[in-house]
């Protein structure tokens, strides 16, 4: 089995073999023998919380199900871990303060949309913060020479724990001169957690369809939780801790009423079941979202779609632009609204499809050839979560008008334990 999950109806005691470990398995009993050949005994782990995770809650499908939980789980990610104006120092572990007063730097490595989480989370570190942030696909980093800055924090993103690429690039790192490392996961007593030197858990439950929905946001709450608890000795003052904090509180009621537009956006998508192409705009912090929306789409409907900055398409991806082109775009009402306004009418002078899930204040509006739906308005730190959700349920209702396997996507595994 690729992980815990996998053996929840066989047992819920687990036991975490280390490197160089071998076990002698006899009827009845077995016996572990370390590296050095020396019999060992290893804790007998017990998987919580397992019993009901087939169950779909009568959703059809276990990635709709996941979507509909993330006002929930996101409250869960939040438990404990703010109180009504700032983040909570226990959040991180005993052992964090004193690491996380060293740290310099930030080196994000991750897969597929753990990487993406890292992508804005960059945003994050370096303007609320000022923290300087590198972001890596972990497949790359493994196979490169780093330059090390003094005092860097590695933070691997994975919500199974199990990724191979990004435990070999944690195995790596170890080796590197980082200052400590930290796991943002899903799973306690994965192979990440084990291994890094602090850990904070994201607490979406398990996630059981292939293309990941809830363990992301639960992903950017935790960045969120991780920047604000290294920004306090770097450029985050006391006024903006409390903002970030506020709005993170009002995050799981705008959540629930992003959701309700579920059936409208059901209704405006059916027309994308008969494309093969789609292209994905967003600026800024946007841009992340993007290239996750695309993800999405192809993951589970196999529809080829590509996700840009926006103001990359006249360098290149405007050339794909026609009439049977549909563009969507992620338009929050921010100060990059008006460029990616000029951008978006260079694609309807083209005659492409747009379509703007668009801030209701941003003044988008229907018409030929640009069909707008709109998001209730939400603070600009909760953007990148909000505007992922609508995506999300895009991508599930194309995929089901297409008839394909949402939960199990051809060629793609949930936890990918080999390279």
């Amino acid at each position: 089995a690729s992980d815990q999950m996998a053996l929840r109806q066989v047992t819920d005691r687990f036991i975490f073999l280390e490197e160089g470990d071998v076990v002698e398995l006899k009827k009845g009993t077995y016996t572990i023998v370390d590296d050095g050949d020396l019999a060992v005994e290893r804790e007998v782990v017990k998987l919580v919380g397992s019993d009901d995770v087939t169950d779909k809650g009568g959703y059809r499908h276990y990635m709709m199900k996941e979507i509909f939980e993330q006002p929930i789980v996101l409250e869960n990610t939040l438990q404990g871990r703010i109180s009504e104006k700032h983040v909570l120092p226990e959040a991180f572990g005993a052992t964090a303060s004193k690491v996380f007063s060293q740290v310099q730097a930030v080196h994000i490595v991750a897969c597929g949309t753990s990487y993406h989480a890292g992508l804005v989370a960059r945003y994050w570190f370096e303007e609320w913060a000022g923290i300087p942030c590198q972001v890596e696909v972990a497949s790359e980093y493994r196979y490169r020479k780093v330059v090390v800055s003094d005092n860097t924090l590695f933070v691997t993103i994975s919500q199974s724990g199990e990724t191979a690429d990004t435990l070999a690039a944690l195995q790596s790192a170890k080796k590197a001169g980082y200052l400590a490392s930290l796991v943002i996961c899903n799973v306690a007593n994965s192979s990440l957690v084990r291994e890094s030197d602090l850990s904070l858990m994201t607490y979406a439950g398990p996630e059981i369809g292939v293309a990941s929905t809830k363990a992301f946001t639960t992903q950017l709450v935790a960045l969120q939780l991780l920047c604000i608890g290294l920004g306090r000795s770097h450029g985050l003052d006391e006024n903006k801790e409390r903002a970030l904090v506020a709005a993170l509180h009002q995050l799981p009621e705008l959540c629930r009423q992003t959701l309700a537009l579920d059936a409208e956006i059901e209704r405006i998508f059916e027309c994308f079941a008969n494309k093969h192409h789609a292209l994905f705009l967003g600026r800024g912090v946007q841009y992340p979202v993007a290239l996750e929306g695309a993800l999405k789409l192809k993951e589970i409907s196999y529809i080829h779609a590509e996700a840009y900055p926006s103001g990359e398409l006249k360098h290149g991806p405007l050339a794909l632009v026609d009439s049977d082109m549909p563009v969507v775009a992620v338009a929050p009402n921010n100060e990059l609204l008006e460029k990616l306004k000029s951008n978006l009418h260079e694609v309807k002078a083209r005659g492409g499809q747009l379509f703007v899930f668009a801030d209701e204040d941003a003044g988008f509006e229907n018409e030929p050839g640009v069909t707008v739906m709109n998001i209730p308005h939400v603070p600009e730190s909760l953007e990148a979560i909000i505007y992922t959700l609508p995506l999300q349920l895009l991508s599930y209702h194309v995929a089901v008008l297409k008839g394909t396997d949402v939960d199990q996507p051809r060629n793609l595994a949930k936890s990918v334990t080999v390279e």
